[in-house]
């Protein structure tokens, strides 16, 4: 009977401190997406998405940091919107916007900073902050 007590007192013991901790993963942000599994909000897929597993990935060009980072490149269906993960920023990713029929992406006037995407060579792409080349 004491062992019974015993075991019972244990399990729901168990079961108290189980509830307490928090499960592995739970920093999800407002759209549900973890961070600690690599994942963020974007825009344009409306969807969480992981950065570093999109086809358009860009380098950073001349960092002072003992680190460089790379960002990546969403475009909408239409290619009038382009969705950059600048990781320096306030926010997760600015979209930029087509400019008529040309191949030059620009953010809005609302953006602090000025960035603009554009090709670079015959496959990539560079973006440019307050016209400093930043990535490529």
């Amino acid at each position: 009977m004491k062992k019974t007590i015993l075991f019972g007192a244990m399990f729901l013991g168990s079961l108290a401190f189980a509830q307490k901790t928090p499960p592995l993963g739970g920093d999800s942000d407002a759209h549900g997406c973890k961070g600690s599994a690599g994942y963020t909000y974007s825009q344009i897929k409306n969807d969480c998405v992981r950065v570093f597993e999109q086809k358009i990935k860009l380098d950073e060009v001349n960092s002072d940091k003992s680190y460089t980072t790379m960002t990546a490149v969403i475009f909408s269906k239409n290619m009038k919107k382009a969705e950059i993960f600048i990781p320096d920023g306030a926010a997760k990713s600015i979209i930029l916007t087509r400019q008529g029929k040309s191949k030059i992406w620009k953010s809005g006037s609302h953006i602090k900073e000025s960035y603009v995407l554009t090709p670079y060579k015959k496959t990539g792409y560079q973006i440019k902050k307050d016209n400093v080349v930043i990535y490529q």
